[in-house]
């Protein structure tokens, strides 16, 4: 997975982004990150790779998009800390061998 750090993308505001599977993080925001801060999201992203190649790009977008929009409509607040994508990447940025033992479709599995 590569990094790309930059001043354009993602926009203020937001830390990083995983288009196709390359990382663009805002370089002064990641800069001040921790060395354990930095592993974290990275690990996060590397979730979204996996499930991105899983579902092939455009069906990784095309469902993370339909799923936000559902979720903002009926819960506004928690709308992208609820969308299954997000919730199986913040689950397991902890663990560094969860990639290596993840299941196919775990971002809809109940265990998530």
């Amino acid at each position: 997975m590569k990094v790309i750090k930059n001043r354009i993308i993602p926009f203020p505001g937001f830390l990083a982004v995983n288009i196709f599977g390359f990382v663009f993080v805002r370089k002064d925001s990641w800069d001040r990150l921790s060395s354990r801060e930095q592993t974290l999201m990275l690990r996060h992203e590397a979730v979204h790779t996996l499930q991105m190649r899983e579902l092939g790009y455009l069906g990784f977008y095309l469902a993370y998009l339909v799923e936000w929009i559902f979720r903002l409509i009926t819960d506004t607040r928690r709308a992208y800390r609820g969308i299954s994508f997000e919730r199986e990447a913040y689950l397991n940025e902890n663990d560094p061998s969860y990639p290596s033992r993840r299941r196919p479709y775990s971002q809809w599995r109940k265990t998530i």
